[in-house]
């Protein structure tokens, strides 16, 4: 198995492992036994109160260059321009155009699955949970597409915690109280 394949399994069983625990820790319900599943399936599977249950997992960069850059890649000259061109663009702009376009790609793949939640886990440290909770509204999900929720967990490492996205139902019940 190639470095790179070996790398995107890690990051995803990490985040599969974060958001259970964070998902455990907020609703006290417990979720167990991980395995990784072969292209066809969500990346991860387990048990939710003993229904299995599959994850598929996202990772919210930004963009390729960002990306790049976090996770400590050589950069090219190319991909320095791309980066420096990026700060011109305000970040709450560049947050809303990167979780479209994440959530975009994900909803048009079909899964061999009966229950399929997207969990996002952000990794770009310009935002957190709160940036992405703003702008929640604006958030742009296809008609159709095959999860059951979607999650984000809003960053690294989960200090910020986990948003629902998906259902809107979820997402209005985890708003503060004002």
């Amino acid at each position: 198995m190639r470095e790179q394949q070996l790398e995107k399994i890690n990051l995803e069983h990490d985040a599969a492992r974060l958001f259970m625990r964070l998902y455990e820790q907020q609703f006290g319900l417990p979720m167990r036994h991980i395995w990784h599943n072969e292209p066809a399936k969500p990346d991860v599977s387990c048990y939710l109160q003993e229904q299995r249950l599959d994850l598929e997992i996202a990772h919210l960069y930004g963009s390729e260059a960002e990306a790049m850059h976090i996770l400590g890649r050589p950069l090219s000259f190319q991909t320095h321009q791309q980066l420096l061109a990026l700060q011109q663009v305000p970040a709450e702009h560049r947050l809303l155009e990167a979780l479209n376009r994440l959530i975009a790609q994900k909803g048009q793949k079909k899964y061999d699955s009966k229950r399929v939640w997207l969990v996002i886990r952000n990794v770009n440290p310009h935002w957190r949970c709160q940036d992405l909770q703003q702008h929640r509204p604006r958030l742009l999900l296809p008609s159709q597409h095959p999860f059951e929720q979607i999650w984000l967990v809003g960053d690294m490492a989960g200090l910020s915690g986990i948003l629902p996205l998906y259902p809107v139902e979820m997402w209005q019940q985890a708003l503060p109280s004002v």
